[in-house]
């Protein structure tokens, strides 16, 4: 065979090749590929960016799930276990979970449990007393042994910003008595109230149980932005165990404060205005008014009737929003300076805050 027609086999081969390359080449162009291969730390770089996964190990390792009432003292050889709520470490030992999560009715009074068993993610079984409660914000305090809580517990933190409307955030728990499971969605209206508690609460567009109260609600990072409080039950018997995506968290900005207090044995006092709103149409505006003035509104001259205009510069809009101003940037014995529009004049009242 002449070097020519070695020459001419090989081309066909060579040819095919090429082809072939041009034609990966094309596909991996119309998909948005790239045929340059990853270095192995740039490969790792990328999946750990793309998976958020130390934040939400690190959550799941500071979430516990609390025990039925008779866990704790079961016999140590008992051959399964009951779990009826969430709760996080924060630090030292400490845990905060729901309040009505930690309740049992005893001779028709609501009861709330000294000590409490709680579970640790890798199946730890560990004794909790409490430490203190805020009815307010439906929380309680509980605390394990430091040394116990540092080896088989993570810690977090409170975020230092609360979320806006879309944000993303999850929440760890035990729903239906199980986990731990991890739920994803959004904050929806940051400034909701609901008759079961006083404060403010977080809407969540988020997938919640029976048994998530009390778990902690991370931002992206794994920060606390606040603790699940309830769910909306949107079928079935009212006792029935149940799931939704309409769920509802306590600001951990709020929650933050009252905790501090509960830790260090104080009182989680609170501001107290001493006024009744009802609200008042003026022009095509509904504004919030005056119902009634007691303590210190009477003593600083608020009227039946008064229009509430501002509280130390920021516009009132509304009952919720006052009152979230007043839980969340006022102290007790601090003044306070409002405006009233009464009888078409604009009036500056100083008020001290009293304590409730």
């Amino acid at each position: 065979m002449s070097r020519t027609q070695r020459a001419a086999g090989l081309v066909g081969p060579i040819v095919a090749r090429s082809w072939a390359r041009w034609q990966m080449l094309g596909l991996c162009l119309a998909l948005g590929l790239s045929m340059i291969p990853l270095a192995p730390q740039a490969a790792a770089a990328e999946t750990e960016a793309e998976r958020p996964a130390a934040p939400i190990d690190r959550a799941k390792r500071a979430t516990v799930g609390i025990l039925q009432d008779d866990q704790g003292t079961a016999a140590p050889t008992k051959a399964h276990f009951s779990i009826r709520g969430t709760g996080v470490h924060l630090h030292d030992g400490h845990i905060v979970t729901a309040r009505h999560a930690v309740t049992r009715q005893e001779g028709g009074q609501t009861v709330l449990a000294e000590t409490i068993g709680v579970l640790t993610e890798d199946f730890h079984e560990l004794p909790a007393r409490l430490v203190g409660f805020s009815e307010f914000v439906d929380l309680a305090v509980y605390r394990v042994d430091p040394e116990a809580a540092s080896s088989v517990l993570g810690t977090v933190f409170l975020g230092a910003q609360e979320p806006d409307p879309g944000d993303e955030v999850f929440t760890v728990g035990y729903p239906l008595g199980w986990g731990p499971t991890v739920g994803f969605g959004h904050v929806g209206n940051p400034e909701t109230f609901l008759p079961t508690l006083p404060s403010r609460l977080l809407q969540l567009d988020l997938a919640a149980c029976s048994g998530n109260s009390g778990g902690g609600l991370f931002n992206t990072g794994g920060d606390l932005v606040g603790f699940v409080h309830a769910i909306i039950q949107t079928e079935g018997p009212e006792r029935e165990r149940r799931c939704s995506r309409m769920a509802f968290g306590v600001p951990a900005q709020l929650a933050g404060r009252i905790i501090t207090a509960l830790i260090k044995g104080e009182r989680a006092g609170f501001p107290r205005l001493g006024l009744g709103l009802t609200s008042a149409k003026v022009g095509t505006q509904w504004l919030v008014a005056v119902s009634s003035a007691t303590g210190p509104a009477r003593e600083a001259g608020f009227e039946k009737g008064d229009i509430l205009l501002a509280i130390e510069g920021t516009a009132v809009v509304s009952a919720a929003q006052l009152k979230s101003y007043l839980l969340e940037r006022t102290r007790p014995g601090q003044q306070v300076r409002m405006t009233v529009l009464r009888d078409r004049a604009e009036i500056a009242l100083v008020v001290t805050l009293g304590s409730s």
